[in-house]
């Protein structure tokens, strides 16, 4: 029955969906700040069909044991759970996009960071934003990431109650907490929002969080505890409005490929490096070449066992 659904739900798609369509409002991010490396070696050579595609259209997870196959911007989810559309500390906004999907330790760390975020002034939980797919893979719209159900996008909307309809978590936008481009913080930045990025830093779970420069600086300036935690706080634009938690491998996913670890330090010298090249641009590089555009990721460029997570009823 989900073949039927999936093969029905895949030719609209094509029809209706052009190469690069984007999200208006999904929010572009590639987070591979410093680089994945070479993706896993695959097994379908030659199987060319538009990876988003197939993806995209499945409406429920796959009936495997949860595990994750290759990297976070290449690569998918067997087993993945849903998080409950609202609970006692959180809600997930977005329903339609249906990307309230990850695996079990993304679900309890956000259920577990929705219950401190509570505890937090004027904070009733966390909106969650996109998590990912029920199968994982390449979105239709929006990230490159978010394939592997380890990412969740946690917006800076402070929650004053969550009995949001779904008509509600449709329309209603969250905040942006910056100014100048980038380089500040603006007064909509709470020490609140500050604890709960810390919190979610400091978990042992979470491999690095995405953020906006200025956002760093002004947790760098405010910092007067512990700062280890400071090293994860990696910079990426267009997080202003969310911040964007990436979690490590999960046990029990020998083929899931980290990302490198975050460089020592803290790292706040490069956000304020950053901050003055917001305000002070250099000048243009003359050797600068730009990347190639990107083609459209194919079956044949993901782990052999995305196959599997595809088909599996």
């Amino acid at each position: 029955m989900v073949r039927v659904l999936a093969t029905a739900l895949l030719a609209l798609t094509l029809a209706a969906c052009g190469p690069g369509e984007r999200s208006s409002n999904a929010g572009s991010d590639i987070p591979g700040v410093e680089g994945p490396r070479a993706a896993l070696s695959t097994q379908n050579l030659a199987d060319t069909r538009v990876a988003k595609a197939l993806f995209g259209a499945m409406r429920t997870a796959s009936a495997q044991a949860s595990e994750v196959f290759g990297f976070y911007s290449r690569g998918c989810a067997a087993g993945n759970i849903r998080l409950v559309e609202t609970g006692p500390t959180w809600q997930a906004m977005r329903l339609s996009r249906n990307r309230n999907w990850g695996q079990p330790i993304m679900i309890d760390f956000l259920q577990d960071l929705s219950r401190f975020a509570a505890t937090q002034p004027g904070w009733e939980g966390l909106y969650i934003g996109d998590i990912s797919q029920p199968r994982g893979g390449p979105m239709l719209t929006g990230h490159a990431s978010h394939q592997l159900g380890i990412d969740a996008d946690i917006w800076m909307l402070p929650p004053s109650r969550l009995n949001l309809t779904a008509a509600e978590r449709e329309n209603l936008s969250s905040i942006r907490t910056d100014r100048t481009r980038g380089a500040y913080v603006n007064d909509a930045w709470t020490p609140a929002h500050m604890a709960i990025v810390r919190r979610a830093a400091q978990d042992p779970r979470v491999q690095r969080i995405f953020i906006f420069p200025g956002a760093k600086v002004a947790m760098c300036d405010a910092e007067t505890g512990d700062r280890s935690y400071l090293s994860k706080l990696r910079l990426l634009a267009n997080h202003n409005y969310h911040f964007h938690v990436r979690l490590h491998c999960p046990p029990g996913s020998p083929n899931c490929e980290p990302q490198d670890p975050v460089p020592a330090g803290d790292g706040c010298d490069e956000a304020r490096q950053a901050v003055a090249n917001i305000l002070n641009p250099p000048p243009p590089d003359p050797n600068y070449v730009p990347p190639p555009p990107r083609g459209e990721v194919r079956m044949s460029d993901l782990p052999g066992q995305c196959l599997s997570v595809l088909t599996s009823d």
